[in-house]
């Protein structure tokens, strides 16, 4: 039985690369150019005020991607099964278009003659954007097609060399691949040491010692094999476990030696506590003090707000932020969280997810490293009851220059229905669009059949991965295939800004723009893993609603050093490099 929400509840142009004189090598592999400092191209669209609000469209299968994910599940319930997998958009090969990694399952036990024939197992998936609106598989090619029990990913530039690297977590070891530089990536786990055995779930890259490398934080779910699976039933019915039945596992937060080996340094940075049942992360500089701070959320257990102390070590301040538990003071089932300033006062706000009949909570950033839970008063409380909800971000879908949110929604239990009649194992997503007012309303008839795909879905992330200027979804599915949603509509102008580190981390991870035009002012982060065990573009979007031009952009790069621009045109894709900006102080 399916029901829409209301039922329910009641061509960016291709970034070059730029070089210049006094850039170590090892930054610029690709190129050699040393006269350009910015290099941009307006695309110009339409500025009609009577144009149609943005419809997204599902174009999966028009694009080629033919990924279909698998659980590995034979009837078991295995504990391990209904949680999915994620995706992560990035640009591996450096063309300027952004192109997807999906995450795979693989099979479980008990094993059947299929694993003694030569069929090919599930393996994770890597499709390379044709710059056309058409994806090709190049996993194989590439050799990035892991076969292990997938989870999430994140994507970084670990080693400086000026191509994205690729982390995915497992229920089983870890894998980290270093991008050649040729289209084809290396596994260099064991060398560098981030093979962790234990079930992982999230992960993100961050310099969060602003040495220039970056380092690297895993959540850990719960202490759990297949052998220790236990057998739980509601109502005389076979279900998965309660999560609270397995012991959560300690993070693990690895800092780059600089030389292609990382180091554990989770108990000596403070993370000795993390020992909650962790599914998501977001790192944001949330009191905005140039350090990266990290936001935990688990799953039955008090989420975590570690505050970076600005000398290798972290304070959590989750309870005295209020961030922490319920209003209610009760702990709740963490799934997705990001970190966005949803009304614009400069500050990082909060959103996590959670499990059917609790909120996802909305905590607005107060200052003085106080958050208050406004999610009824928003608007998103009382609609989210009835979901069970996992990825989420802060995005500008319509490009007026205020972030809304996106929510992936679906349930763990296909037989939901025999022990909760207000269940439901397939689920709409919610886009709920920004008022401008501190408030959201779902919108769903009119943002097109993409929103209105009822599956049961896990991961999320965006991009434009069409550079349209407009930025389009990518949703994963569990036993099914993804969705790749197409923004299409809409005439509010935009600008794309991507950032290239020179005494920061060539990935500018870290680095907060500002971006001011007439009285709207906006703050963005350069930022690595988020949403729930998923990866976003990290090509900075601003909606511009229908200012013709930007007054002022400023960077405050991860190194400390802040320069700006000022009367930038709309409409185009910025690169920036770290030192060679107009202005700077």
């Amino acid at each position: 039985m399916k029901r829409n929400a209301l039922q329910f509840t009641g061509s960016l142009v291709h970034s070059f690369l730029l070089g210049f004189s006094g850039l170590p090598s090892y930054y610029a592999p690709s190129f050699d150019m040393s006269f350009l400092l910015i290099c941009f191209l307006p695309l110009l669209i339409s500025s009609s005020s009577t144009a149609a609000p943005p419809q997204f469209t599902s174009v999966t299968k028009n694009a080629g991607i033919h990924f279909k994910h698998h659980d590995g599940g034979r009837g078991q319930r295995y504990f391990v099964e209904p949680l999915g997998a994620g995706a992560a958009f990035l640009d591996y090969n450096n063309d300027g278009f952004q192109d997807i990694y999906l995450v795979n399952g693989a099979d479980l036990p008990p094993f059947t003659e299929k694993q003694f024939e030569d069929i090919e197992p599930p393996r994770n998936a890597l499709y390379r954007n044709n710059g056309d609106g058409t994806f090709t598989d190049v996993a194989m090619e590439a050799r990035v097609a892991d076969t292990g029990y997938g989870m999430g990913c994140a994507v970084g530039d670990y080693d400086n060399d000026g191509f994205p690297d690729l982390y995915v977590t497992n229920f089983g070891a870890n894998v980290f691949f270093r991008n050649n530089g040729d289209d084809t990536f290396t596994d260099v786990t064991m060398q560098t040491g981030t093979g962790d055995p234990r079930w992982g779930a999230s992960c993100a890259f961050v310099d969060y010692d602003n040495d220039g490398f970056l380092d690297l934080y895993v959540t850990n779910y719960v202490k759990y094999t297949v052998d220790s699976d236990q057998v739980c039933m509601d109502k005389g019915v076979r279900v998965y476990c309660d999560p609270r039945l397995y012991e959560g596992e300690l993070d693990i937060l690895y800092h780059n030696n600089r030389d292609g080996t990382f180091t554990d340094v989770t108990e000596s940075a403070g993370f000795a506590e993390a020992m909650g049942r962790g599914l998501a992360l977001a790192w944001g500089d949330y009191n905005d003090d140039g350090d990266m701070d990290v936001y935990i959320a688990n799953d039955a257990d008090q989420n975590y707000l570690y505050r970076n102390n600005s000398d290798g070590t972290f304070t959590d301040v989750s309870l005295t932020a209020g961030v922490g538990l319920s209003e209610d003071g009760e702990a709740e089932n963490g799934m997705g969280a990001d970190f966005g300033d949803y009304d614009n006062d400069g500050r990082l706000d909060l959103v996590v997810t959670n499990f059917q009949d609790q909120t996802n909570t909305l905590y607005r950033n107060e200052g003085d490293t106080l958050f208050t839970d406004v999610s009824y008063a928003s608007g998103i409380g009382t609609i989210s009851l009835p979901y069970l909800a996992w990825g989420v971000s802060f995005c500008d879908y319509d490009n007026d220059g205020y972030q809304d949110l996106f929510v992936a929604n679906g349930h763990l239990h296909e037989n939901v229905q025999v022990f909760n009649p207000t269940g439901f194992y397939e689920q709409p997503n919610l886009l709920f669009r920004n008022n401008r007012d501190g408030t959201f309303d779902v919108v769903e008839d009119s943002s097109g059949s993409g929103i209105r795909l009822e599956k049961v879905s896990r991961g999320f992330a965006y991009a434009d991965y069409d550079n349209d200027g407009d930025l389009d979804l990518l949703v994963t599915n569990l036993k099914g295939s993804p969705d790749l949603l197409e923004n299409r509509g809409g005439q509010n102008r935009w600008l794309t800004l991507k950032l290239i580190g020179t005494r920061s981390n060539r990935d500018a991870i870290g680095a907060r723009v500002t971006v001011t035009t007439g009285n709207l002012t906006q703050v963005r982060e350069v930022r690595s893993g988020s949403s729930y065990l998923s990866q976003n573009d990290m090509r900075l979007h601003f909606g511009l609603g229908k200012y013709r031009q930007v007054d002022r952009v400023e960077i405050r790069w991860p190194s400390g050093l802040q320069e700006y621009l000022e009367g930038v045109k709309v409409n185009q894709a910025l690169t920036l490099v770290e030192g060679n900006v107009r202005s700077s102080r």
